[in-house]
């Protein structure tokens, strides 16, 4: 691909500096961020009526002719690899996948390879037009290792900024199903009695807190009261299991999307899910209530039981409303049918 120009003028009662102005005036066809647009002043690739301009600060005047030289994508430091891909939809924008539990989203220390984004370098190829100067999937959010289901990643710049700005209005719908312990009921004291927790119309359970990291282990995220971020999940039951009931599938779907947030919000609500190793989800069931079978069933569940299963969105580009939707997963199922007595 060879090297493009954008040209454009600063328009009236400009800001006082020039990266201001360069984010506020770029055509929203380019969809050059904030932090791109730095990158390219640093670069030399900013003009301003024909001279280089990379002082962010530099004062600008209406009328300025801006010409940007965007660079054709540098190849990616990741590897492509072969790896099978669960496509539920494509086109030149964005690419929507239906993630099996145990990969990877993204390459990091300790998981270089095998992720999601190596297989869909090999998959995608060329179509790739480039995401922030680099030829590479735009990852606008991630499920865990161990969750299966939807997720969206764009194919370019545009795509990836269209999809980041509706994950921020929280607009995506996301909908998650969870086999977890207990059974939320709105007539709980327990329940009605815990911070962060209400219930509204529907039985439906509403979680608000802030969320960060652990105080003591990085690796797990913690409710807090003050600080972090602000996260809410909502959860409905589906269906509950057990004489007297005390599993239940439950239907979450996400206000906010924070790291972990649905297992960490169950579990603060004394709801943890069926197999999550690191918020506590393994429980003793009673063979009086669910028999030798099913107990060993849910035992047996080697991850946390949480399956993306619904996803949907504004298409980016043609603005057309898509959604998505994906069945739970065999090893989901076979608890569940278990549970069910089939």
């Amino acid at each position: 691909m060879a090297d493009a120009s954008l040209e454009f003028r600063i328009l009236e009662d400009p800001p006082g500096r020039l990266d201001k102005a360069l984010s506020r005036d770029v055509p929203e066809a380019a969809s050059l961020s904030r932090t791109r647009l730095a990158r390219l002043m640093e670069e030399g690739a900013v003009r301003i009526n024909g001279v280089v301009a990379n002082n962010p600060k530099a004062k600008v005047d209406e009328g300025d002719l801006v010409e940007i030289v965007l660079a054709a994508a540098s190849e990616s430091h990741i590897l492509p690899q072969e790896i099978a891909l669960d496509v539920v939809y494509e086109d030149d924008a964005l690419i929507v996948i239906n993630k099996p539990a145990g990969m990877v989203v993204h390459p990091a220390p300790g998981t270089p390879d095998n992720t999601l984004v190596n297989a869909l370098m090999h998959h995608c190829g060329a179509s790739l037009s480039g995401v922030g100067g680099v030829a590479r999937p735009g990852i606008v959010h991630r499920i865990d290792k161990d969750t299966s289901g939807l997720l969206v990643v764009a194919k370019s710049d545009v795509a990836h900024h269209g999809l980041a700005a509706q994950f921020e209005k929280h607009s995506v719908e996301r909908h998650y199903r969870a086999l977890v312990y207990g059974v939320p009921d709105a007539s709980d004291p327990r329940l009605r009695g815990t911070k962060g927790v209400s219930f509204e119309p529907g039985g439906v359970m509403k979680i608000q807190t802030q969320l960060a990291r652990h105080k003591h282990d990085r690796q797990r995220q913690a409710v807090f009261f003050e600080g972090g971020r602000h996260a809410v999940t909502r959860a409905r039951v589906v269906e509950a299991y057990g004489r007297p009931e005390s599993l239940a599938l439950v239907d979450c779907w996400l206000e906010t999307g924070r790291t972990h947030q649905i297992r960490v919000h169950m579990a603060h609500a004394g709801h943890g899910l069926v197999g999550d190793p690191v918020y506590g989800g393994r429980r003793k069931l009673s063979e009086k209530a669910f028999g030798a079978g099913v107990v060993a069933a849910v035992k047996g569940f080697e991850r946390q039981a949480l399956h993306a299963a619904s996803l949907g969105f504004e298409h980016p580009v043609s603005g057309e409303i898509l959604r998505f939707e994906s069945r739970l997963p065999q090893d989901m199922l076979d608890v569940l049918t278990a549970l069910s007595g089939e």
